[in-house]
């Protein structure tokens, strides 16, 4: 049995321009951003006080040949990247960038699910602890909300709970959507479940994972996003728990939401 139960441990905007949706974020989500670059590779995160909650970089010029919009990219930590490449790979999903250090940092790896949905594997090299009292949801900042859209439910879910060990919280019936599927990745503090999957709307291109980031307010926040130049494109909508959510796209063209428990 891994040492580590797999979990959401960290998240990633790659995009256009940094700067801009440094001032995006901070606006709409409250977070403050601060640099922790090295020599060659700019790096900035996104903080509540002086904890990181997600980081910031450039996308990839690699990436952006081949197409790849500004985007979210979620990390998983494991405890050896390299082992779970091969148990992804062995389940029918595809390496995209092989397992690279970040000296004195972490070793990381970039997949995809066998239906395409991107995410990262990770972990942290000794010596690196996490902050003692790291700030938890609901406060504003915070990730409240993992969501799969797939291409096909169940293949992807028999796909995740096989590698990550994540467990069944609820099945939802959505109607005409289908079945919205509310998963534990096993943290016992997540009372309502880590996130949920479930087969994507044909308006949605292809398989994503998306991250909700708590705020104080949807209404308020709504008005943030809009004062920034980005779109509101679904909500806002009251969901199962009481929380409000809202999805979005921000001026570089990266797909976000945002949920909270006031409207």
């Amino acid at each position: 049995m891994s040492a580590i139960q797999p979990k959401f441990g960290w998240y990633e905007l790659m995009t256009t321009d940094t700067a801009a949706a440094g001032k995006f974020y901070s606006s709409v989500v409250g977070w403050t951003t601060k640099d922790v670059g090295m020599p060659g590779m700019p790096y900035s995160t996104f903080n509540i006080g002086d904890i990181g909650q997600a980081g910031l970089m450039t996308l990839p010029a690699d990436a952006a040949a081949m197409g790849t919009p500004p985007m979210w990219i979620g990390y998983i930590v494991v405890d050896d990247a390299d082992a779970y490449v091969t148990k992804i790979t062995a389940g029918g999903g595809k390496l995209l960038k092989p397992a690279t250090d970040v000296p004195g940092m972490l070793r990381f790896a970039v997949v995809a699910d066998p239906q395409g949905a991107a995410f990262v594997v990770f972990h942290s090299f000794p010596g690196m602890t996490p902050p003692a009292n790291p700030p938890k949801p609901p406060e504003p900042g915070t990730i409240g909300w993992h969501e799969l859209l797939s291409s096909d439910l169940e293949p992807a879910w028999n796909f995740y709970s096989e590698i990550f060990g994540w467990t069944i919280v609820n099945d939802m019936d959505m109607g005409q959507m289908g079945i919205y599927r509310i998963f534990s990745d096993g943290d016992a503090t997540k009372s309502m479940g880590a996130g949920g999957m479930m087969t994507k709307p044909p308006m949605v291109p292809v398989p994503v994972w998306g991250f909700y980031f708590n705020v104080d307010s949807i209404n308020a926040a709504i008005e943030r996003i809009k004062a920034e130049g980005g779109t509101v494109v679904n909500g806002p909508h009251q969901v199962p728990g009481g929380q409000w959510i809202v999805q979005g796209v921000d001026p570089q063209g990266a797909n976000f939401a945002l949920v909270s428990f006031t409207p």
